[in-house]
């Protein structure tokens, strides 16, 4: 009887077995998602964000090493100039300020240039001055932040559009098919993920940036001010 039960079951396993060797082979193979197929999936929308994305690129590549090249450390720049005024020699600290070539040195070689003349009539070269090499430190960098809000709309914007086309073919067929909708409606969300991803990382490169040139400004407010003590001190 024992034996009779266990062939039985055995007999059972080779069925179950067979039943699953003939669905795995009659069920077709899911096909692999990629990433790069996915990004070819998106549309014609995808250009412009591909443009956004490498535009910012770009902007923040050079604005990074110009920036960083501005914000290297001038503390023997100031006591050279110290030093040379000290010492009456005016036309050694303006060259030193000529050769440096830096925001800095040019803020200072304006307010040496204007040694003789009301402290105010220097205060306001030095100013002056510190203004327009931040705007040049700035230049380009309001771009990234445009990027940051474009971007994401743009993406929204292909998403709406693919919805549209997507309920467009439905209205025509006359028959809703999940498969239809869900099947264009993945593909058609990739830009606005595609747009996000874009945004968010223009919006902390802009934010980095906007960093760097603030501690550029408050070095050049520091050295302007101690410039001015100098100027002020008795005997000058």
């Amino acid at each position: 009887m024992i034996t009779l039960l266990l062939s039985a079951v055995d007999t059972a396993k080779s069925v179950v077995d067979s039943a699953n060797n003939v669905v795995a082979a009659t069920t077709p193979a899911q096909p692999e998602l990629h990433f790069i197929d996915l990004l070819f999936k998106g549309g014609w929308v995808m250009l412009p964000l591909a443009l956004l994305a490498f535009l910012g690129l770009v902007i923040f590549t050079e604005r990074y090493l110009t920036i960083r090249k501005s914000s290297k450390d001038e503390s023997n720049l100031m006591f050279q100039i110290r030093q040379n005024i000290h010492e009456g020699r005016l036309d050694s600290a303006i060259a030193l300020c000529k050769n440096t070539k830096s925001p800095l040195a040019r803020m200072l070689e304006k307010g040496l240039k204007r040694i003789g003349r009301p402290i105010k009539d220097i205060e306001g070269a030095i100013e002056n001055t510190g203004k327009l090499e931040v705007s040049k430190l700035e230049k380009n960098i309001g771009i990234l932040g445009i990027i940051a809000g474009i971007a994401p709309m743009l993406g929204f914007v292909g998403t709406i559009i693919g919805v549209i086309t997507i309920f467009h073919d439905v209205s025509i067929k006359g028959a809703i098919e999940i498969g239809t909708i869900s099947g264009g409606l993945y593909t058609k969300m990739i830009t606005s993920a595609t747009g996000l991803i874009i945004g968010i990382i223009a919006y902390i490169l802009y934010h980095i940036l906007n960093m760097m040139v603030e501690k550029i400004i408050l070095k050049m407010e520091t050295d302007a001010i101690e410039f001015i003590d100098l100027l002020e001190e008795p005997g000058k």
